[in-house]
């Protein structure tokens, strides 16, 4: 079995690569990984291939499809808060890209399975409090705009038999180790990993805004879970409302607080920033998760045990 994963430098790209090279993902055939960023993606094992470059070359893309790919993993993306500030960056990198992938894998022998990783960012305008599985895209971003065109090219090429696409609608993903991004979401993880380093941070929303998060092991398993599903038993609808967990930046810093202590606690301080706030605002904060549960897909249990991941895996012990 040969995969492709593009962003494969990036957080999630860099925990799908060790679960598929680990044989914990149930690919027990796999025999190469194509591992596609712009920045170097160093690992130590013989079946993965790196190669760097931007997917906005055409030729570039073309280069990384071979004919006996079996699974394509599309990560690759401008975040939000970039994709806001760049409007021509992000619509080449988060669709004309994309077009290019797809077209690609429509010259492969068999039509692979395409995994788009998409955004909760498609949703937007009045919303319910809870979102339904059939609710109509809006999307109030330059980044969720793309992305929803991103949905309907997978749909048509997958129509068309071009591939055997499914969508992954990924929630807020936290706690992110490492620095601050671009992405308009980025405080979520910021709020958390800042004040456990010793950092002072910011909530730059109203602490009462309603967010849909997932850690990173859940969202991993479930980007693993939709390469391996069915798609018949997708009843022709091909994206999926990833399971989260819907929680306050209130009740993010109060399991800060109990985790991390009343210090940490006290680096978090909150000043409205109206460019990520009218952002994010008009991101849904609840899903009716009924049909992701019943196809396989699961949800974090609670936030401590989100934030207390991140603390065993980035957290030295005191």
């Amino acid at each position: 079995m040969k995969i492709l994963v593009t962003g494969a430098a990036g957080f999630l790209g860099r925990r799908l690569l060790r679960a598929l090279s680990s044989g914990k993902a149930g690919f027990s055939e796999l025999s190469r990984i194509i591992a596609v960023d712009m920045f170097t993606c160093a690992v130590d094992d013989p079946r993965i291939e790196c190669r760097t470059g931007t997917i906005a070359e055409s030729d570039f893309v073309r280069s990384i499809l071979s004919h006996d790919v079996d699974l394509v993993f599309h990560l690759a993306a401008v975040v939000s808060g970039q994709a806001e500030a760049d409007f021509d960056l992000g619509m080449r990198v988060n669709v004309d890209a994309t077009r290019s992938l797809l077209e690609a894998c429509r010259g492969v022998r068999n039509a692979p399975r395409f995994v788009f990783s998409s955004s909760i960012a498609v949703f937007g305008g009045p919303l319910p409090e809870i979102v339904p599985e059939d609710l109509a895209v809006r999307p109030q971003s330059s980044y969720g705009t793309a992305k929803a065109i991103g949905e309907l090219l997978v749909n048509e090429y997958g129509r068309r038999g071009f591939i055997d696409g499914i969508i992954c609608r990924l929630p807020i993903v936290a706690v992110r180790p490492g620095t601050p991004n671009a992405a308009a979401s980025s405080f979520v993880s910021g709020i958390i990993r800042e004040p456990l380093a010793g950092l002072d941070t910011v909530c730059p929303v109203p602490l009462d805004t309603r967010l849909w998060i997932s850690s990173p092991e859940t969202a991993t398993n479930n980007l693993l879970h939709a390469a391996r599903l069915a798609t018949s038993a997708l009843g022709g609808v091909r994206a999926v409302n990833l399971p989260g967990l819907s929680v306050t930046p209130a009740e993010m810093i109060a399991s800060l607080e109990r985790l991390g202590g009343a210090r940490a606690r006290g680096r978090v301080r909150c000043e409205l920033d109206p460019d990520v706030t009218r952002i994010v605002s008009t991101w849904p904060g609840a899903f009716d998760i009924d049909r992701p549960l019943r196809l396989g897909f699961t949800a974090d249990r609670d936030i401590d045990s989100i934030v207390g991941q991140f603390i065993a895996e980035h957290t030295a012990p005191r």
